[in-house]
C-alpha cells in the first residue's frame, strides 16, 4: 500500500467538514481539514440561525429527512457530552389564519413519517397557554428542536480531530487535486506556505466553493457540477423583551422555511432569515427591509413595536435551485455519481446542513469505506 501524508483530507472547517474530520478520525484515521479562512466557521457556519432541527418537513426517504433526524439526536449528546451551550426549547409552527391549518396537518404526517419524536397538534387554546403573545389559530409542537453555540460545537469537533493525531489547518486554501496511480490523491494547498500532500480519501465540503473545488479536481466530470445558486438571507434583532420562549415557525414557503423567530442563547429575540436570489455574495443587510419583516412577523405577534427591530446580519446559502424551482435534496456524490475512487463531493449543504452534520460525516465515512 502507498504510503500517503494523511489517510484523508477534507476540504473546508465548517460544521460539516469538521464532522466530517470527526467520522473519519473515529475511525482511526489520521485526517488533515484544510480551511482557507483564518479561522475555523466563518462561511456559512458563521452566518445561520444556530437551530437545532427537528426533521419535520423533509421529503419521506430524502438524505435531509434521514440524516437531519439522525445528526439531531446525535447531536444533542455531542453538546451534552463536550458541555456546548443548548438549549432544547421545542418549537411551534403556527397556522396564522384559517387557510393554513390544513398545512399543519399534512406537516404533523410527514414528521411522523420521518420519526420525529413527540409531535403533537395543539388548539389554538393550548398554544396561547404556552406562548400566551401569540396569535394563530393552531400550531404543531416539536419538543426536540431547540437551538446551540455553533462556533463551541466547531471548536469541540477541532478538538476530538487534533486529539485523535489530525490536523485542522487555517488560512490554507485547496488548489487542486489529482488521482494518483494505485488510489489516492495529490493535493495542493496554498496560503503563506503553499505545500502538496497526498491522501488515500477526500472529501470537499466546502459550501459555497464547493463547485469551485470540484472543478479544480482533475477527472472530475464537468456535467457532473450543479449549479450553484445564492440564496441570501437576512436577520432583524430585537431590541426589548423576546416575547417567545420557544421557536416560532409559520408553515414553511418555497424553498425555505420562512422568517421564524427565535431566542437565542443570550436571551435576545431574532427574526429572519428571509430568502432573496442574488447574483454575488453580499452580507449586508437593508435597515429598509425591515417593514416586511414588520408585515410578517405581526401575523403571528400582533404586539410587535414599532421601531424595535434593528438589523442584525445576513447569510448565503449554497442553493442549488432557482427561484420558483423545486428544492433538491443534498448532495453527497461518491464514485458512483463521478468516478474517482477515493472521493466524496458535497453539493447544496444547507439548512438543515448544521443540524444534520454528525450524521452527514457518518454518511460520508461509510461511502468511503472507512
Amino acid at each position: 500500500m502507498a504510503d500517503f501524508d494523511f489517510d484523508a483530507v477534507v476540504v473546508g472547517a465548517g460544521a460539516v467538514g469538521l464532522a466530517c474530520g470527526y467520522a473519519l478520525s473515529r475511525r482511526g484515521l489520521t485526517v488533515a481539514v484544510l480551511e482557507r479562512e483564518p479561522g475555523i466557521g466563518e462561511g456559512i457556519s458563521a452566518r445561520n440561525s444556530e437551530v437545532i432541527h427537528g426533521g419535520l418537513y423533509y421529503p419521506t426517504g430524502s438524505l435531509k429527512a434521514r440524516l437531519c433526524v439522525a445528526g439531531r439526536r446525535a447531536l444533542y449528546a455531542f453538546l451534552e457530552k463536550h458541555k456546548v451551550a443548548y438549549d432544547r426549547c421545542g418549537k411551534l409552527v403556527v397556522a396564522t389564519n384559517p387557510d393554513e391549518v390544513g398545512r399543519l396537518d399534512d406537516i404533523l404526517a410527514q414528521a411522523q413519517a420521518n420519526d420525529v419524536e413527540g409531535m403533537a397538534r395543539l388548539t389554538k387554546g393550548e398554544a396561547l397557554a404556552l406562548e400566551p403573545q401569540l396569535k394563530c389559530e393552531a400550531a404543531l409542537i416539536s419538543p426536540q428542536s431547540g437551538v446551540f453555540d455553533s462556533h463551541g460545537y466547531m471548536v469541540a469537533l477541532q478538538g476530538e480531530i487534533e486529539e485523535a493525531g489530525g490536523a485542522v489547518v487555517t488560512s490554507t486554501p485547496f488548489e487542486g487535486a489529482r488521482p494518483l496511480e494505485g488510489g489516492g490523491f495529490s493535493i495542493r494547498a496554498g496560503g503563506a506556505e503553499p505545500t502538496t500532500l497526498t491522501a488515500r480519501l477526500l472529501v470537499t465540503a466546502p459550501g459555497l466553493s464547493a463547485q469551485a473545488v470540484a472543478g479544480e479536481i482533475e477527472g472530475f466530470p464537468r456535467d457532473q457540477i450543479p449549479a450553484l445558486h445564492y440564496g441570501k438571507g437576512v436577520y432583524f434583532r430585537l431590541s426589548g423583551k423576546a416575547p417567545f420562549a420557544r421557536l416560532i415557525y409559520p408553515p414553511p414557503i418555497p424553498g425555505a422555511l420562512g422568517t421564524h423567530y427565535r431566542r437565542d442563547l443570550g436571551g435576545q429575540a431574532v427574526f429572519g432569515p428571509d430568502l432573496h436570489f442574488v447574483d454575488h455574495i453580499d452580507y449586508s443587510v437593508d435597515p429598509a427591509g425591515a417593514g416586511e419583516f414588520y408585515a410578517y412577523i405581526r401575523k403571528f405577534w400582533p404586539g410587535l413595536p414599532d421601531g424595535a427591530l434593528a438589523p442584525d446580519y445576513a447569510g448565503i446559502r449554497p442553493k442549488l435551485h432557482g427561484p420558483d424551482e423545486p428544492q433538491p435534496d443534498f448532495r453527497i456524490d461518491g464514485p458512483e455519481a463521478h468516478g474517482l475512487a477515493g472521493l466524496v463531493a458535497l453539493f447544496g449543504i444547507e439548512s438543515p446542513g448544521l443540524t444534520s452534520s454528525l450524521a452527514i460525516g457518518e454518511e460520508v465515512a461509510g461511502r468511503l469505506g472507512a
